[in-house]
């Protein structure tokens, strides 16, 4: 069994807490919070999964270098503007550990996804990106969800892959860490898009439309700063990209939807209540497709819709009518 740090009481860490706890697992959070802390120790309950139970076997703590002493691994679930100044906190602490990047985004001042930060911060840290399709809700309660431990690492890869395994997360592995990454930051955008036009009340058509010259859209530009063309076509590229755009589970799609409704981005912040990667991520997507000249439709109109005050109705029918194309 393993000792397994958890940096982050969202509901991402939550859930990846409880999956490991179950396992038999030795856990212990971080939260930057004592309200959350003392939910998960005295009541054994996340108040971002209310129908998940938190097994005894975890313990949440708010002192950062309480929880990374001693681990077999650390997994980094905190929202991506927070990655830098929280990795301040506890590299320090870090041995020879792995750090598990398992947040989806980008740091907005530099452009760097978490494992370009990560490396800054520590150049000799071992690295890996655990993503995929997996809604925290679903896998707290045990429901069966695959995804991908990314590394170049191959001992990183598969330390993970025989500490989470089971019945019930099925784990696979690959070495392409760039690709996993933007897989995984930029189909919150698509996701967010996905959002706006359930709004509009528009159909399948649609969607279908939207998923496809989305998943073409993040694969150039994937492939552009690094990543493997067919990562984009697995679990951490389409997959992710599925299950986010047509869950009510996914924050970015409620996002979009009071997008599509008309409320501000303030207003959404506040509504959807917790951390919204997609409305960061198009900013730094929008800038990296002007950067490396990539074409990038969706991203450019999504773009212009929250910060330039284009209407849904009105970025739809100018996607629709741009020049005609070969596929």
């Amino acid at each position: 069994m393993k000792k397994v740090c958890i940096i982050g009481s969202g509901s991402w860490g939550s859930a990846l807490a409880i999956h490991a706890a179950k396992m038999g697992h030795e856990v212990k959070i971080w939260s930057f919070s004592e309200e959350e802390r003392d939910l998960i120790n005295k009541e054994h309950k996340c108040k971002f999964l209310p129908m998940a139970t938190m097994p005894e076997n975890i313990v949440c703590t708010t002192d950062i270098g309480e929880a990374v002493k001693e681990s077999d691994m650390i997994l980094h679930v905190t929202p991506s503007k927070f990655t830098r100044e929280t990795l301040k906190k506890y590299k320090m602490y870090v041995e020879n550990q792995p750090i598990i990047l398992c947040s989806k985004g980008f740091e907005a001042s530099t452009l760097y996804t978490l494992n370009e930060v990560v490396h800054e911060e520590l150049p000799n840290a071992k690295i890996g990106v655990f993503t995929g399709p997996s809604h925290a809700e679903e896998v707290s309660l045990g429901i069966p969800t695959a995804i991908v431990i990314a590394s170049q690492s191959l001992d990183v890869q598969y330390l993970v892959q025989d500490t989470f395994m089971n019945e019930n997360l099925r784990i696979y592995t690959s070495s392409d860490v760039k690709g996993a990454e933007l897989g995984g930051a930029l189909k919150n955008i698509i996701a967010f898009c996905a959002g706006i036009i359930a709004e509009l009340n528009m159909g399948d058509n649609t969607f279908a439309a939207l998923i496809t010259r989305g998943l073409t859209e993040i694969s150039r530009l994937g492939v552009a700063l690094g990543g493997n063309h067919n990562t984009f076509y697995g679990l951490s590229g389409l997959g992710d990209l599925i299950v986010t755009c047509l869950s009510e589970h996914s924050r970015n799609r409620k996002a979009g939807r009071c997008i599509g409704r008309g409320l501000t981005i303030e207003e959404t912040k506040k509504e959807v209540g917790m951390t919204i990667e997609s409305i960061d991520n198009i900013e730094v997507a929008y800038k990296l497709a002007q950067k490396y000249n990539i074409e990038m439709p969706i991203v450019n109109t999504v773009y212009d819709v929250l910060y330039n005050g284009l209407k849904p109705k009105e970025a739809v029918t100018l996607l629709m009518t741009r020049d005609k194309k070969c596929e």
